[in-house]
């Protein structure tokens, strides 16, 4: 190729491709989405995990130790555990001992998952449980370890005065205790887009659950969701593009792609987001 060639070829591919354009690198995996066949095979799943190309996981700690021996067996990353939530409230006693064993195998955040709707309330429920939080991070802080609370829909019911149940919690939560797993699907089903909840909250957004959903028209602070709702995140609502983009500048620390439901195999489902987030620029 002549030099005014290449030069007309470079001068191209910079306006095709701006400067500022960027791919996710490092795409994480949340074993939920693999509930239904992860304990018959495991290894055979991970792997399969791997060669999707997923590099990171996040676990449940109820099947953890099942699935332990197999996922050492690739080169999935696990660095963050979603453990049962009485850990955090009713059974804080039995705390110690489940953060040293995720301490040992070199976990690096500890997720309080999901309140049950008979654990709800409003602003003096949402606030004992900030409260309850600042313990449980200062228990994993001494650890070498860091909490974060993921969210579903019903945190962002609205409450008198301005703002919702999330912004509650989060001021009674301690910033440097208690961060946040945002789940940006839960959030659009509240009406909320995602990528305000990343502008307000910015570093205090330590993981992100990437996952779609289908127009479910109003919102509802609730997980009444129709199975068929659930979608691939390429297919569905949300903008990712701009929620990658809110996500980065805000400083997030790892991605989890995650499917509550699936219309038939949850590996295929995967693979259609990880393939559409490899080919995402933002």
């Amino acid at each position: 190729m002549g030099r005014r060639a290449f030069l007309a070829s470079t001068a191209a591919a910079a306006t095709a491709a701006p400067s500022f354009a960027r791919t996710l690198k490092t795409v994480g995996v949340q074993l939920y989405t693999l509930r239904s066949v992860l304990p018959g095979k495991p290894l055979e799943t991970l792997k399969a995990l791997e060669a999707i190309g997923f590099q990171e996981a996040e676990v449940i700690g109820g099947s953890l130790a099942a699935v332990w021996p197999s996922l050492m067996q690739t080169k999935l990353r696990p660095v963050s555990i979603h453990l049962d939530t009485a850990l955090f409230t009713t059974q804080v006693a039995k705390l110690p001992a489940a953060l040293d064993d995720c301490k040992q195998r070199g976990l690096k955040f500890i997720v309080c998952p999901y309140i049950a709707p008979q654990d709800r309330g409003g602003v003096d429920v949402i606030k004992k449980l900030g409260e309850t939080l600042n313990r449980a991070g200062e228990m994993c802080q001494k650890s070498g370890m860091h909490l974060c609370y993921h969210n579903h829909a019903f945190e962002f019911e609205p409450v008198a005065g301005g703002g919702n149940l999330l912004d509650v919690l989060m001021q009674t939560a301690e910033p440097k205790l208690v961060s946040l797993e945002l789940d940006i699907m839960w959030s659009r089903v509240a009406g909320v887009d995602p990528v305000t909840v990343l502008k307000k909250y910015g570093k205090r957004v330590a993981l992100l659950h990437l996952k779609n959903v289908a127009d479910i028209g109003a919102p509802q602070y609730n997980e009444k969701v129709a199975k068929g709702s659930f979608r691939e995140v390429g297919n569905g609502v949300i903008d990712i593009a701009a929620v990658l983009k809110a996500a980065n500048a805000a400083g997030v620390q790892h991605y989890f792609v995650e499917q509550d439901q699936t219309p038939g195999d949850p590996l295929e489902s995967l693979k259609q987001s990880f393939e559409y987030l490899k080919k995402l620029n933002y």
